[in-house]
């Protein structure tokens, strides 16, 4: 039976993992949040051993899989983490020799234009590419008053709700761009919803950047005051960032994208003054930090994303705005490209049972089914809720989003006071983003 047929009975087939299976995954999350609040003493433990924790526990769940399960499902998430960091990584590396020199500070309405033309660079670079670039500067900008909820609003608009647009902007998009979504049809559907939730999301940021601002001494916001000068460092990392994109296309054989990608970033660490990295204050300690922790991440969901996968047709989702909040809950806590794919999956599912007529009686790729889906008036809404669910809702934690994590540890070596992962969740997150996003899915599917 081809793969395509295999979907209108989804979850009737394959291998049923236990539920406990999901313990490892809780557990690191557990860990992920809570070891930053414990004391010195224990919290030194973490910083020294989250590496071996994290791997640990990723490893114990994929020896289940290679004795009892499927090791094929080993092998393609092993694949997924190694696209995964190779993208983040190239990219981290390769913005890291970009330096854009900034004298002066901003105001609260230069730091609504900055986040906004981040959002707008975000559908064109990527979420992870317009992070690792902007972070820095954005940080500068503000180095007088650098706080806090600065961080948490670049990595709500820059490193998630802004690259809602093309298949560029965050990976979930480009999953669906490869299983037959058309580049620009996205844009064409979601352009209001994006610019009624952006607009909401800076709205809100200017009303705490003005509150902050309006605390700052009157000498010192003079100082903020004056003309802003710019000067741009490391022109050859343009071109190396451009190639990261545009391996992004390439055929997904023999690793030629992760190659292209890696190679990029050896050319830059080769060819960028050393200048350039000591006053980007650059280390590989935050991109170290992702790289373990993802790796625990990817192997620990194992069980969660196949739960889902065949069980999911249970769960009663049928109408666009359950599709958004349930693809969006679990992007939050999950990594939103797999569960973007598991979604898109399930909708696959519940139309070619629904409506069979509509569809290639056999159809040989993912492709025709996806057209049929975007072709109907009320499924095509459903492609548009799990779309969205997973790149908005990615911004609810710091691990719903790769970017996510890398920009909170950038800051973190930069010296500024970032949210816990809890804090994180209880002052913005839930009592900002998340009224923003229902009130958008409801506005809008």
């Amino acid at each position: 039976m081809n793969p395509i047929a295999l979907l209108a009975t989804a979850g009737a087939t394959g291998i049923d993992i236990p539920l406990w299976l999901t313990a490892p995954f809780a557990l690191l999350l557990l860990l992920i949040a809570a070891m930053p609040l414990t004391p010195p003493r224990v919290k030194h433990l973490w910083d020294r051993y989250y590496m071996h924790t994290a791997v640990g526990l990723g490893l114990a769940v994929a020896a289940y899989y290679l004795c009892h399960a499927s090791g094929e499902t080993v092998l393609v998430t092993s694949k997924d983490y190694f696209s995964f960091i190779s993208l983040i990584g190239s990219l981290f590396v390769v913005a890291g020799g970009i330096h854009i020199k900034v004298k002066g500070e901003a105001t609260p309405l230069g730091n609504v234009v900055f986040l906004a033309i981040g959002a707008l660079t975000a559908n064109l670079i990527g979420t992870t590419g317009a992070s690792m670039v902007l972070i820095r500067p954005f940080i500068r900008t503000n180095k007088v008053r650098i706080s806090a909820y600065h961080i948490v609003f670049f990595i709500f608009i820059v490193s998630n709700c802004g690259g809602s647009l093309t298949p560029i902007g965050d990976p979930p998009l480009f999953l669906g761009y490869l299983r037959g979504v058309p580049f620009f049809w996205l844009i064409g559907h979601v352009f209001y919803q994006w610019l009624f939730t952006l607009g909401a999301i800076l709205a809100a940021f200017y009303a705490f950047d003005r509150w902050a601002y309006h605390r700052v001494p009157r000498s010192v916001r003079a100082k903020i005051e004056e003309p802003d000068t710019w000067r741009f460092e490391g022109g050859v990392n343009v071109l190396l960032l451009l190639a990261i994109v545009g391996a992004v296309f390439l055929p997904n054989k023999f690793f030629v994208r992760e190659l292209v990608m890696l190679g990029a970033a050896a050319a830059s660490w080769r060819f960028t003054p050393k200048v350039v990295h000591v006053e980007n204050h650059f280390s590989f300690g935050p991109i170290k930090e992702v790289a373990f922790l993802f790796a625990g991440i990817f192997l620990t969901m194992m069980p969660a994303l196949g739960y889902i996968d065949r069980h999911g047709g249970e769960f009663g989702v049928q109408k666009p705005i359950e599709y958004y909040f349930a693809s969006g809950g679990l992007s939050a806590v999950l990594d939103n490209a797999p569960t973007y794919a598991t979604f898109l999956r399930l909708a696959e599912a519940t139309a070619l049972k629904a409506r069979p007529a509509d569809f290639p009686a056999q159809p040989k790729e993912e492709a025709e089914v996806v057209r049929g889906l975007i072709g109907h008036p009320t499924d095509r809404k459903l492609v548009l809720a799990v779309s969205l669910g997973a790149v908005f809702f990615g911004a609810m934690t710091y691990i719903g989003n790769g970017p996510n994590f890398m920009v909170k540890s950038i800051a973190e070596s930069a010296g500024v006071k970032v949210p816990t992962f809890f804090g994180y969740i209880v002052k913005y997150s839930l009592p900002i983003l998340l009224p923003i996003l229902a009130l958008s899915g409801f506005l809008f599917l």
